[in-house]
């Protein structure tokens, strides 16, 4: 009886594997026949096959590596700053109420800008070569900062008065009621921040066009009309970001564990 509920769960990841696979394999022959249908030597879409081609191409050139290390460290750096930038002013406004009163409709314009337009604007302050990390930055910093005020928002209030009542330490309020009430929300708007990370700074570095960065392969790709290198690096970058959120999920979930002593769902 205890073998067959065990393999219940086993059997519905592989459903929902082979259900996820299924689903991509018919999007691929999707994609197949639009690219042959469109004709002119893939011109306007290339094929699968073609965007695999040209990737295997890039794959061994030191330029695509050294345009990957460019574009990755400079957007994560304004991930992480954003992250630490964000936390801290949620905390700050939850502490003191003048603090999210100021900071909330900056938050919103952030939001509601579109990333060309701050792209242009932040292009007066600073390099192009900067230009990712100040854009992941402001892009990511509204949503870390939702994220983190909403956590602590939520948390249970006679879990505070509990803590008030037995007078546990600052430190221990922070390990056994503010990080496991504060984590889910922290982590889920880490994994969306980290997607729109690479989206808004692969798209400033497509207008800024620093060297050796993703975003001007990108351009150089689609103003020479080299279609399968468009659809390579763009494949590049939608597997950076689902790989980078992934990590950053473990990490989060492997902190967690060593902070509070549980593993988050």
């Amino acid at each position: 009886m205890l073998s067959i509920t065990m393999r219940k769960p086993e059997l519905s990841r592989r459903r929902r594997l082979l259900q996820t696979a299924g689903a991509v394999a018919f999007w691929v022959i999707v994609w197949q026949l639009a690219a042959m249908a469109l004709g002119h030597g893939g011109l306007f879409l290339t094929t699968p096959l073609g965007t695999l081609q040209a990737l295997a191409r890039l794959l061994p050139t030191a330029e695509f590596w050294y345009r990957i290390a460019f574009s990755s460290l400079r957007i994560l750096a304004g991930f992480v700053l954003a992250v630490v930038c964000g936390t801290a002013l949620a905390a700050a406004g939850a502490r003191w109420r003048i603090v999210g009163t100021l900071f909330a409709p900056l938050m919103q314009l952030i939001r509601a800008m579109p990333v060309a337009s701050f792209v242009i604007l932040a292009l007066l302050w600073v390099r192009s070569d900067n230009l990712s990390v100040v854009v992941s930055f402001t892009h990511v910093l509204p949503v870390v900062y939702a994220g983190v005020a909403g956590g602590i928002a939520d948390t249970d209030p006679q879990l505070l008065e509990m803590a008030r009542v037995y007078r546990l330490t600052p430190a221990q309020r922070l390990r056994y009621i503010w990080l496991p009430g504060v984590f889910p929300a922290f982590s889920e708007s880490c994994a969306a921040a980290m997607g729109m990370c690479w989206k808004s700074g692969v798209s400033a570095e497509v207008i800024g066009l620093p060297d050796h960065s993703v975003g001007d392969a990108l351009y150089r790709a689609k103003i020479t009309l080299t279609t399968p290198d468009v659809f390579a690096w763009t494949l590049v970058i939608v597997l950076l970001s689902a790989l980078l959120s992934a990590g950053a999920a473990r990490l989060l979930r492997a902190w967690k564990e060593r902070l509070c002593g549980e593993v988050s769902a």
